[in-house]
């Protein structure tokens, strides 16, 4: 098992912003005597993501700091539009517009107000393995496989 932990300049609206906007349940949480979060563990669905403050004495910094994140959080819904709207009204920022696509999911990417990237997606029909490798030479080039 993998878990993925990231780190939030302002970790505690962070938590909120992912409880309310994207269904994150919040098992628990650690306060430092100086206020910052060290842990906080949210679960969305069954996939753990654990969560805190900056630390820079520990070079654990956000992409609000460090300006650029290297990650996607993938977070499958059922309803993906109601999400995507939920995720926009609460400040998001769009990075890749929703859309169908040839893999067959509903899919779209947002960046949040804490700099992290989020695939939202919902599944829409199986796509054979053939028909998908054509699709994805035809978008991005080269031959199919």
């Amino acid at each position: 098992m993998i878990t993925i932990h990231i780190i939030a300049a302002g970790a505690a609206r962070a938590a909120e912003w992912y409880a309310t906007v994207l269904g994150a349940e919040e098992k628990s949480r650690i306060t430092l005597p100086d206020g910052r979060l060290i842990h906080v563990e949210l679960l969305f669905g069954s996939s753990v993501v654990m969560l805190a403050d900056e630390f820079p004495e520990h070079e654990a910094l956000s992409p609000a700091t460090t300006g650029h994140t290297s990650a996607v959080l993938y977070l499958q819904v059922s309803d993906v539009d109601a999400a995507w709207n939920r995720a926009i009204e609460g400040g998001a920022s769009v990075l890749r517009p929703l859309a169908d696509t040839f893999w067959g999911e509903r899919e779209g990417q947002i960046v949040d107000p804490f700099g992290h990237r989020w695939g939202l997606s919902q599944h829409v029909r199986d796509v054979p393995l053939a028909e998908m490798s054509r699709a994805a030479a035809e978008v991005f080039g080269g031959g199919a496989g």
